[in-house]
């Protein structure tokens, strides 16, 4: 078992999976080819600022994008690249390679391999690999996951909040201070917002705070000027 990923010098190595899974931090790699554009698709390759890294993080599909954004929010992930590595290895006197769409490091250590899937089905094809990717992975120590669709209502509101992903948002200590302090317990939103001030000075920072998980709410339900805001004491 082989995985093929750009050394330092942005040349091709090659090394045993189970010593490189051990010793390269794959999250810090760039992706060893660009995902390419294809005609008839509604969104084009592009990239996302990471809020987790402060990198760049390259996507290749609406699903990719989507699922790099919620992983971005992730509290569990410490680290995130776009297709580092090519795993090769041999089944039935053939040679075959597959380049997850994405690795993660989580804050415990642990690497995680994942594709992302707009369909909840996987074809047979989608599901004997995903098999062998899963044994690949666990072989070493690490976790192989198939991201497939996301709640439309929580997808909309997680996407309204990475507006405010940035850290120029969070509005200051005192700002995230009198946040803390209202929503101490779950309160409106809007009334909260206007016992602190200048909604157009707080809403940044609040939802800034929520992006952050500083900040809770159900985000399962459709947001508005009433929905309960509660500061979240544990992540």
């Amino acid at each position: 078992m082989d995985v093929l990923f750009q050394a330092a010098d942005r040349t091709t190595a090659c090394s045993r999976w189970s010593t490189a899974a051990a010793e390269v931090d794959f999250e810090h790699c760039p992706p060893l080819r660009p995902f390419p554009i294809r005609k008839g698709k509604r969104l084009a390759p592009g990239w996302w600022w990471s809020a987790t890294t402060g990198r760049l993080v390259h996507y290749g599909s609406a699903a990719m994008r989507l699922h790099v954004m919620l992983l971005d929010r992730d509290p569990r992930v410490s680290g995130l690249a776009a297709r580092p590595l090519e795993l090769r290895w041999r089944e039935l006197g053939e040679t075959r390679m597959h380049a997850p769409q994405l690795m993660l490091r989580l804050a415990d250590g642990e690497g995680v391999l994942a594709d992302c899937r707009a369909s909840q089905e996987l074809t047979q094809r989608q599901r004997s690999l995903a098999a062998v990717v899963g044994e690949i992975c666990g072989a070493v120590g690490w976790r192989y996951w198939v991201l497939g669709p996301v709640n439309p209502v929580y997808r909309r509101n997680v996407t309204w909040l990475a507006r405010y992903r940035h850290p120029r948002y969070h509005g200051g200590q005192r700002l995230a201070a009198a946040l803390e302090d209202t929503f101490a317990h779950p309160a409106p939103l809007w009334d909260g917002v206007r016992a602190i001030g200048d909604p157009l000075l707080v809403l940044p920072a609040l939802f800034h705070a929520l992006w952050a998980g500083q900040l809770a709410a159900d985000l399962a339900a459709a947001m508005h000027e009433r929905m309960l805001v509660w500061t979240q004491v544990e992540r």
